[in-house]
């Protein structure tokens, strides 16, 4: 059995000191909104709860993904590299960027030079760049790959965006890894079904992304950026992809959007199929330590009876 922790969208705090001129730029938007809203549901000691409790349920491997910061400061940039090694080795831990990562231009440039050993496939040889993605790791039978839909936008947006040339290369790897009988579990940020977020933030790809599940398949999806604890499916060439958010990391108890939470996935193989059993656990309510949310089985038999497919 292979074990796979996910969680998204730690949004880590508190902010740094801020100048004038670094909030000269979208940034205004986000600090205003960081001081109104975000700073009285997102804290660091809900994070190191539930990352403390994910520890404990001994996973093989941890999957971020991102948003790990607010406004993309250096700072915070800085201080998520940091973050980063409290997680594990970095062969242990993958991530994949968010919009927050790349909330201002030039965040995402600076976000693949610092966590460039959590975003690194096997054996690549090139820095992190946007052309590196997606990546590539192999973990026993387990595929993991990250794709980046990280981009700067305008004021009041946090789409995403699939372009065409990393659509190329992400059916590639599942083509690869299929072929190969791997388990292929894809990282992203922005839900890749419709209505899962409103048009401001949403995916631009998502029929460019379903395609792709409809011709070559994978097994699991995994994203973060709704802060809702999700399961969607998409058609995909095997059978059903199931489609699996998770609450914010940093998610205090009493906000409009679910407590702190985050993923175990266990997966075995199941003859020629693959058997996952996801669990959600994290804070209900006030209460403390982390606790048992639901469990769901998500074989073949039940992906059939329960497949919801979004156009």
């Amino acid at each position: 059995m292979f074990r796979l922790a996910h969680l998204s969208d730690a949004h880590l705090g508190p902010l740094p000191d801020v100048t004038y001129r670094q909030l000269a730029s979208k940034r205004a938007v986000g600090y205003i909104n960081w001081q109104r809203n975000r700073r009285r549901h997102l804290h660091d000691a809900v994070i190191d709860t539930i990352v403390d409790d994910m520890r404990a349920s001994g996973p093989d491997h941890v999957a971020v993904t991102g948003d790990l910061v607010n406004l993309a400061l250096d700072a915070e940039i800085e201080l998520a590299r940091q973050w980063l090694e409290t997680l594990g080795k970095a062969e242990d831990v993958s991530v994949v960027p968010g919009n927050h990562d790349a909330y201002v231009p030039g965040a995402f440039d600076k976000v693949c030079r610092l966590w460039a050993p959590w975003m690194t496939g096997d054996g690549a040889t090139q820095p992190v760049d946007r052309d590196a993605f997606p990546y590539l790791r192999v973990r026993g039978r387990i595929a993991l790959i990250g794709v980046s839909t990280a981009r700067a936008t305008a004021p009041f947006m946090a789409n995403g965006y699939l372009r065409e040339g990393q659509g190329r290369r992400l059916a590639t790897l599942l083509e690869e890894t299929g072929a190969r009988g791997l388990c292929r579990v894809v990282m992203i940020h922005h839900p890749p079904v419709r209505h899962a977020v409103p048009q401001h933030k949403r995916l631009f790809g998502i029929r460019r992304f379903g395609r792709i599940m409809a011709r070559h398949g994978a097994e699991l999806v995994l994203h973060g950026h709704s802060h809702d604890p999700s399961l969607y499916f998409l058609a995909g060439a095997n059978g059903p992809v199931p489609v699996v958010g998770v609450a914010a990391a940093g998610q205090a108890p009493g906000g409009k959007k679910p407590a702190a939470q985050y993923n175990l996935i266990d997966i075995e193989p199941d003859g020629e199929r693959w058997h996952l059993k996801l669990t959600r656990l994290g804070l209900e309510g006030p209460a403390l330590p982390p606790a048992d949310i639901e469990v769901r089985e998500l074989t073949a038999s039940v992906l059939e009876k329960v497949l919801s497919v979004r156009r």
